[in-house]
This record gives structure tokens, sequence and C-alpha cells, in this order.
């Protein structure tokens, strides 16, 4: 004779303090992140954010570096400069960006060009165009220095010898000469980063589009603008738009060759904070400065997220 087994009682319900017992107190995946990304986000706000903030809040005061103590002067410092030297400056630091922009990215786009097509000792000719990529920014300065030097250098020693010059010309010395000579120092140090981002794209470009072409009787002009350009754009952009944004806050350069000068001819905004902070010692002018730049900083890096972006669409 069987006996039936006794009918199955349900658990009672769990309260809620044994939920938070049997989950052993588990962070949600929000706050997990949180915590992982905290160190950083301490790091970042100590090192970038609280600074800017202090330097921006700096401008609106009267500060000097020698006296202590400051002066809330509300816009004066930011007055004093777009009343003044802002347009001056601005406009010379356009030249020195579009100069040092342009001119590489043409250098560094032929090169690639002809290292894209098959060039004999291809390999060994990118190495050495990438010598002046890694050379330190101050060296390439002074190694120009002693080039453009009026006395003893050897671009002078040159085209005198050629029969261009008759009289020595002091490249760093005039006004109508010095940005030139700062924007080819520059361009030298700079272009080999732009053809070896060009070399890769156009290393993309499906040769069998090249071939059709061929095929189809295009030249060599032809096929450039009709199968190449259109497969590099987008890479060209990207490539110019951060060169741009780079030799818009370049310093070194300018600074050692002609620390803004000859009569401020080649005075960027970089080099003009420097000068006003460390030489004239009005820390709150130069912040001022540095505040009206950064604005027009922010411009370029929100078109260069817009480009990007759209890239990334197309896609």
């Amino acid at each position: 004779m069987s006996t039936a087994a006794p009918p199955h009682k349900a658990a009672p319900p769990r309260t809620a303090a044994e939920r938070r017992g049997r989950s052993g107190g588990r962070l949600s995946n929000g706050a997990f992140a949180l915590l992982l990304t905290a160190p950083g986000l301490a790091l970042f706000a100590t090192i970038i954010i609280y600074p800017l903030i202090s330097a921006l809040f700096t401008g609106f005061f009267k500060q000097d570096l020698r006296l202590p103590g400051r002066e809330f002067v509300g816009l004066e410092n930011f007055a004093h400069w777009l009343d003044g030297d802002f347009l001056t400056i601005l406009k010379q630091t356009m030249v020195f960006t579009a100069g040092a922009t342009v001119l590489p990215f043409v250098i560094g786009f032929a090169l690639a060009l002809a290292l894209n097509s098959g060039l004999k000792g291809s390999g060994f000719l990118r190495g050495l165009f990438l010598f002046p990529w890694v050379i330190p920014g101050v060296v390439v300065s002074f190694l120009w220095m002693w080039i453009f030097n009026a006395n003893y250098g050897v671009l002078n020693g040159v085209l005198m010898k050629a029969g261009i010059i008759e009289e020595s010309i002091s490249w760093l010395g005039r006004p109508g000469t010095a940005m030139l000579a700062v924007i080819i120092t520059k361009t030298w140090a700079s272009f080999p980063w732009m053809m070896v981002m060009l070399l890769a794209g156009l290393q993309t470009v499906p040769r069998e589009l090249h071939e059709a072409a061929a095929m189809d009787g295009a030249g060599a002009v032809r096929r450039f603008f009709a199968v190449t350009w259109p497969q590099v754009r987008g890479v060209a952009s990207i490539v110019l738009l951060l060169e741009f944004i780079w030799n818009f806050q370049h310093f070194d350069t300018i600074y050692v060759l002609t620390g803004g000068g000859p009569a401020g001819s080649t005075e960027t905004f970089a080099t003009a904070v420097y000068q006003t902070a460390f030489k004239g010692f009005d820390i709150g002018r130069a912040t001022a400065l540095g505040g009206l730049w950064m604005l027009l900083l922010l411009l370029l890096v929100v078109v260069y997220i817009r480009i990007t972006e759209r890239k990334g669409d197309a896609r």
C-alpha cells in the first residue's frame, strides 16, 4: 500500500533584506563603469579641468607675476586685445598656419604619389624622407637658424655662388622674409608625416580602377582626378585639418627662430601669450588672450569632429 507524497508547499516570499543578501550588494552596470573611470576622471579634472577654469577666471583680473594679489577688472583684459593687436596677431597666425599646412601637404602628396607608383628604391626613400620628422622641433629650428644666418648661412652662400643675390640677406631679421623662413622650417619638419598618411590612403585605392580607366584611354592627370583623388579625399581632408589645428597652436619653431620678431612680424597667438605672461609679467592679459585663442581652437575642433562623423556615416 503506497502513501501519497505530501503536497509541495510554496516557499514563502523573500524579504527585502534576504534579497539584498542573496545579491551580495551587486552594483549596477552604470555604477560599476563609473567606479572604473573615477580615477581617470579625477586625474583629468585635476590636471586639465581645474587649471583651465582657473586660467580663464584669471583673465578677468589684473595680475602681475612680480606682485602679490590681483584686482578684478572684468572684461578689460579682453577689450585690450580686441581693441588692439588681436586682428594683427590673428592674421599672422593664419598666414603661418596656412603656409605651414598647404606647402608640406603639396610636397607630401607629390612624394606619396611617387612612392606609390612603384618607384625603384621606394622603401629606402620612404625611410630617408622620415628623417626630418623624428628630429625634435627645437633641433630643427637651430639647424635652420644656421642655414638662414646672414653672415655664414648656407642659403646665402649657395645663392651668392649661383649669382642669384649679390649680398647676404638677413632672412630672419627682415619682416618681409622672416615669416617665409619660419614656414619653410616648419614645412621641412612636417611634410614626412603628411607623406606617410597620404601614402597609406593611396595604397587603399584599388588598382583595378586605374587599369579600367587606362583601358578607357584616360591619361595620368585624368586618372588622378577621376580615380585617385575621390578615393583619398577623405584622408586628405583629415590630414589637412589636423595639421592646421596643430600649426594654429605651434610655438617652438617660431620662438627659437624669431621669438615673434622682427618688429612683431612673426608673432602668433602662441608667442604673444608667452611674451605677455613671462616677459611682460602680465598674467591677466596673457590668459585673456589665451581664452580668445581657445575659442578659435574649439571652432576648429568642432569642424574636425563634424568631418570625421560624416566620414564615418559614409562608411
